[in-house]
C-alpha cells in the first residue's frame, strides 16, 4: 500500500513541473553585466545594440538604394585604401604616410586604415548623426603624446574634443555652434577651429587655441579665441606654413567662397564660385591650393601669387572619378588622401563610401601644380 501511494505522488510531482509555467518569477532576458562595462568606465563599445525597432531611424533614399556588399569589401581601384565606410569627415595621415586616422562624420567612429588590412576603430566619439565630425588633426607634438583632436557636433553641442590612447574622447572647447559645417587644422603649435552661422560668441567664426582648448598668442583679443568672423557653412580650412597663410572654404548664401583669413577680418573673398558647386575640404602644395567640391565631383587647382590673388582660373581635375569628395590632406610623403561622401547623396557606389591615396595631380597650363 505505501509503495503504491509513493508511485502515485511521484507520477503527480512529474505531471506538475512538466506543465506548469511561472510567469511572475524573475527576468527572462536577463545577462551578466560585462566587466568593466557601465556608466564610469569601461572600453567603447565596438558595435553596441541596435535600437528598438520603434525607435529606429528609417533609412535614408541612399540607403536603400544601395545598401553596402555582403562579406569583404573589397575595391578594384589599387589606390582606393578603405571602403564600404560611412560618410567620411575628416582623414589624417599617419607618418610617414601609408597609414591614416579616418572619421566617419555620422557614426562618430575614428578607424586607423591601411590598404590591404580591414579598418580598426582606435576611438568612437559620441555625436549628433545631423552634424557628426567635420574635423581630425594630430596633436602638434603627436610623435611624442600621439594625441588626436576631433571637431564634433555632440548631444552637448559642439565641440573640440582630445583623443589619448586608450581614453575616451575628453573636450577641450565647448559652446561652439552644433552646425554640420566646420572643420580643423593645425597652425605651428596651435589648432585652428572653423565654425558654422548660429548662436553664441563663437559662432561663424575661425578661432585659434592652444592644445588646452585656451586662446593662442596673436589673437586680436588676447582673452578671446576668435581670430576672424564672418563665417557661415564651412568647408573646411587648412594653413600654407610656407606662405604663413590660412585659407578657409565657406558655403555662402549666394555662392561658394575661399578666404584667406587675417587677424581680425577675413576681408574680401580671394575667389568665388557663383554656381556653389560645394566647396568642401582644402590642403596646400607646394605653390598650389587644392579644394575639394562634393556638388562637382571633383578636385580644383588654384595657383596663389605673391599678391594673394590667384593666377588663371580654377582647373579642375579628377572629375566623376570619386563621386563627391568631402575631404583631402597632403601625406608627408606628398602624396594626397581624399574621402568621399557619397552616401550623403541619393546614389551611391557598392563600395563607398571610399578612402582614396593618389599621387598630386600633374598636368600643363599656368594653373597645372
Amino acid at each position: 500500500m505505501n509503495v503504491r501511494l509513493l508511485l502515485t505522488l511521484a507520477a503527480l510531482l512529474v505531471l506538475v513541473t512538466g506543465c506548469a509555467t511561472f510567469p511572475d518569477e524573475g527576468p527572462r532576458d536577463w545577462r551578466p553585466q560585462a566587466e568593466g562595462e557601465g556608466e564610469l568606465g569601461g572600453p567603447p563599445q565596438i558595435a553596441p545594440p541596435e535600437p528598438p525597432p520603434s525607435t529606429r531611424p528609417a533609412p535614408g533614399p541612399q540607403q536603400q538604394q544601395q545598401p553596402p556588399p555582403a562579406g569583404p569589401c573589397e575595391d578594384p581601384d589599387p589606390q582606393v585604401v578603405a571602403a564600404c565606410l560611412g560618410p567620411v569627415g575628416a582623414v589624417a595621415v599617419l607618418p610617414p604616410g601609408d597609414q591614416a586616422l579616418v572619421a566617419e562624420r555620422r557614426t562618430g567612429r575614428v578607424l586607423q586604415v591601411r590598404r590591404g588590412a580591414d579598418p580598426v576603430e582606435i576611438a568612437r566619439v559620441p555625436v549628433d548623426p545631423a552634424t557628426g565630425i567635420n574635423g581630425l588633426v594630430l596633436s602638434p607634438g603627436y610623435a611624442e603624446d600621439r594625441l588626436v583632436y576631433v571637431l564634433a557636433g555632440t548631444p552637448e553641442g559642439g565641440q573640440v574634443l582630445r583623443i589619448a590612447p586608450g581614453e575616451p574622447p575628453k573636450p577641450v572647447l565647448t559652446g561652439l555652434p552644433n552646425s554640420a559645417g566646420g572643420g580643423l587644422a593645425v597652425d605651428d603649435a596651435h589648432l585652428v577651429v572653423a565654425t558654422g552661422a548660429g548662436e553664441g560668441p563663437l559662432a561663424g567664426a575661425v578661432l585659434r587655441i592652444d592644445t588646452l582648448g585656451r586662446p593662442a598668442p596673436g589673437n586680436p583679443d588676447p582673452a578671446s579665441p576668435v581670430l576672424a568672423r564672418g563665417l557661415t557653412d564651412p568647408g573646411g580650412v587648412c594653413i600654407d606654413p610656407a606662405a604663413d597663410t590660412t585659407w578657409v572654404t565657406d558655403r555662402a548664401p549666394t555662392r561658394d567662397v575661399l578666404y584667406r583669413v587675417g587677424a581680425g577680418t577675413l576681408g574680401a573673398p580671394a575667389w568665388t564660385w557663383p554656381e556653389r558647386p560645394g566647396v568642401a575640404g582644402c590642403t596646400v602644395l607646394p605653390g598650389t591650393l587644392v579644394v575639394a567640391q562634393s556638388g562637382a565631383e571633383a578636385l580644383y587647382l588654384l595657383t596663389p601669387g605673391r599678391d594673394g590673388a590667384f593666377t588663371g582660373d580654377p582647373k579642375p581635375v579628377l572629375e566623376e572619378i570619386y563621386g563627391a569628395v568631402g575631404e583631402v590632406t597632403r601625406a608627408p610623403d606628398g602624396l594626397l588622401w581624399l574621402g568621399t561622401v557619397n552616401r550623403d547623396g541619393t546614389a551611391p557606389g557598392r563600395t563607398d563610401d571610399r578612402v582614396v591615396r593618389i599621387q598630386p595631380p600633374t598636368g600643363g597650363g599656368e594653373s597645372a601644380i
